[in-house]
Formats: structure tokens, sequence, C-alpha cells
């Protein structure tokens, strides 16, 4: 596991997400995973600010299921849906496996785990499982692609992979290169 602290995650948290975010995007010959991009971290730093406590969203109910077109409607904050779909993951994984946690589990058990929480077939008792894997399927890949700055997208990973070249005072050099791919120097 990355060493230092942790904003917001538990270190069993912080080992369920790093766990999570190399299922989402896994590592593989030419590029490092969610969790050498070091998405949970920006996860972690995500859900301690602003965002975790969904300071620019109303949240004044009702909280009736909405449309697709009309996002998720909860009563949870950010945070607390991370903090209880992690709970509530490893109490399934504990029961399901012998008193394994996620973070414990194989690659492939942990795939089959993901695949039943995204396809409605494990449900948890207190909060949307099928909630929490799409806020993982929007927040991971942030993660990866981010601008480094937010904690994630460790050595500019994700931007090297679709030839980015990341944020520079003057770009006027690049506006016509939009179809060639760009080497990154650090």
């Amino acid at each position: 596991m990355r060493p230092g602290p942790w904003q917001f995650f538990t270190l069993d948290e912080a080992r369920a997400m790093e766990a999570i975010v190399d299922r989402i995007i896994p590592p593989d010959p030419e590029t490092p995973g969610g969790k050498l991009a070091d998405s949970a971290v920006f996860i972690d730093r995500q859900l301690k600010g602003p965002y975790g406590s969904n300071q620019s969203l109303y949240m004044l109910g009702p909280h009736a299921k909405g449309t697709k077109e009309q996002g998720p409607q909860s009563a949870l904050t950010h945070a607390e849906l991370y903090r209880k779909s992690l709970a509530a993951l490893d109490k399934h994984c504990r029961s399901t496996f012998g008193g394994k946690t996620f973070a414990e589990l194989g690659a492939t058990e942990q795939d089959d785990v993901l695949g039943k929480i995204e396809s409605g077939e494990v449900k948890f008792e207190t909060v949307d499982a099928q909630g929490f894997f799409s806020a993982l399927l929007k927040d991971v890949p942030e993660g990866f692609f981010a601008d480094p700055i937010h904690g994630g997208n460790r050595d500019m990973v994700g931007w090297k992979m679709i030839g980015f070249p990341g944020i520079r005072y003057d770009y006027r050099d690049w506006v016509n290169r939009q179809t060639s791919a760009i080497r990154i120097r650090q």
C-alpha cells in the first residue's frame, strides 16, 4: 500500500479502495493500474473536501429514486456513500469468502464480486450497491486522468497513456498537433 497519511479512508478502507481501483483499471505491461496511478489517493482527497460533503449539491429531500437523466437521488453525501459501501462490501466478502475482506481476495474473486454488484445480484443492507458501483465508475477514471495536483495520475501515467502533454504555461506550439501523440517529459 502507498505510504503516507490517508485523509478520509481508514487503513482497511484504503486497502479495499486500492484493490478496487486496480480491478477497475488493471495494470498491463505498458501502463500501471489504478493503484499505482494513485486513483485511491485522488478519491481519498476528494472525499475529505467539498465533493465528499456534497457541498455544491441540493441535499434536502425528497430522495425518491429518480430517472437515469436525473442522476443519483440520495440523502447520503459522497463520503457517507463510500464509508457505508466499503463497510458493506467487506461484510459481504467476510460472509461469502470465509472471513476474508475484499482486499484479501484474489483478482478473479474481486472481479466476480464487483460484477455481481454492478449487475444488482449483490445488494447491501444499508446502502445502494449499484449506486456505489456507479460512483466508482466515475471517480476511479477521474483519479487516473486528473491533474496530479489533486492526488491521482501519479507521474502523469494517465496523460502519458493518451498522449496528453499536460498542463503547460504556453501551449501555442501544441494547438495544431491534435492527432499526434506527444511525448511527455518530466
